[in-house]
């Protein structure tokens, strides 16, 4: 069992870099050999010092969620920048797309005529810097338009004086129990029938982007011509329950003490009580989730509520129940989230801190 190291004061996310080296080189190995090109998506670390560990892995540019984001990473000198969100873009986020266009290659995303055209209305003689992907719906039913639709939305945005470079999806319905496979077969036929149609159009499309964490080695190359994966650097709680990642894969997991401790009765069950809750843990629970996260050292364990300080964990009759004071290792249900509520991350190797790296682009929320 690995143990918290003395330097942390608890709760604390804590990233070991050994483990997250491993992930890096996995997926960038995994995606490579499938002809394919990496983005990964970083609003999932927020961290610069990750960036540049994926990309000297051999990623092509970033993923972002928001022009913040955008241009926090193109501060730290990230040149190729994807903002994979249906943007409506007004006089203020036009000026900064300008200004964004200058300094590096960037992308963003589109799923209606009307945001088309109010984007290149805004960007003005700018409208030509800027690449734009029309957001195409796989079936997770969020944003994006049905394939047959992609013609209309991409020939607004050429109209608008916009670059169109091609068609995006996220399969986001690729995180259930059993749904991975379908969801990357779902998104490859939706992908390829949007991508068939603007070319039929005379549209020349260069970029076919898709590929969620769990379904990101399950894309092949044909269609597709990169994949967005985030989770995979840090792995969480869902991705375990979806089989998509194994315990050894989890590289961030949250330090925390146990402050209350109860050997349960006939009414009430076995249990410990965490010092970490909803305010670094995050509150996601998706509906087929057996917990809001799970202890790295006690597997049968499950967190059976979550307070903004409180963790309550649940554990079998016949399981060791951890001791008043003794220190365990949380995995969140959703990384994302517990990354996006702390102002930097502990990392450590071989049992021992050896940096802290600052949640850079944490707030950036526009």
């Amino acid at each position: 069992m690995t143990t918290v190291p003395h330097e942390i004061d608890t709760p604390e996310i804590m990233v070991d870099r050994e483990i997250l080296a491993r992930n890096i080189a996995r997926m960038a190995e995994g995606v490579a050999a499938k002809g394919l090109a990496l983005r990964p998506h970083a609003k999932t670390h927020k961290i610069p010092e990750i960036a540049e560990l994926q990309l000297a892995a051999g990623a092509v540019g970033l993923t972002v969620a928001t022009i913040g984001e955008a241009e926090l990473f193109a501060d730290r000198g990230v040149t190729d920048l994807f903002i994979a969100y249906p943007l409506w873009v007004g006089p203020r986020q036009a000026e900064r797309l300008r200004r964004l266009a200058g300094r590096a290659r960037i992308a963003v995303g589109t799923d209606s005529a009307e945001a088309a055209r109010a984007m290149g209305a805004a960007l003005g003689e700018a409208a030509g810097t800027i690449e734009v992907l029309v957001e195409i719906d796989s079936g997770h039913h969020r944003s994006g338009v049905a394939p047959a639709q992609a013609v209309e939305v991409a020939r607004a945005a050429a109209d608008a004086g916009l670059r169109v470079a091609g068609v995006f999806t996220f399969p986001g319905h690729s995180y259930a129990p059993g749904m991975p496979t379908e969801a990357a077969a779902q998104e490859q036929r939706a992908l390829g029938e949007a991508a068939r149609l603007l070319a039929d159009a005379g549209l020349e499309i260069t970029r076919v982007s898709g590929g969620s964490t769990p379904s990101a080695l399950l894309t092949e190359a044909g269609t597709t011509t990169e994949v967005r994966p985030g989770v995979y650097v840090f792995g969480d709680a869902q991705q375990l329950e979806l089989g998509r990642c194994a315990l050894e894969d989890i590289a961030l997991t949250v330090a925390a003490t146990v402050v209350s401790r109860h050997e349960g009765d006939s009414v009430v069950p076995r249990r410990i009580v965490l010092d970490a809750g909803s305010k670094v843990l995050g509150g996601d629970r998706p509906a087929w989730a057996t917990g809001f996260g799970r202890l790295m050292d006690f597997p049968d364990a499950r967190i059976t509520g979550l307070s903004e300080h409180h963790a309550t964990v649940v554990f079998p009759e016949d399981a060791h129940l951890p001791a008043l004071g003794e220190r365990v290792r949380v995995i969140p249900n959703h990384v994302c989230v517990a990354v996006n509520l702390v102002d930097e991350v502990a990392v450590v190797t071989g049992g021992r801190v050896v940096d802290r790296w600052r949640v850079a682009a944490r707030g950036m929320n526009r």
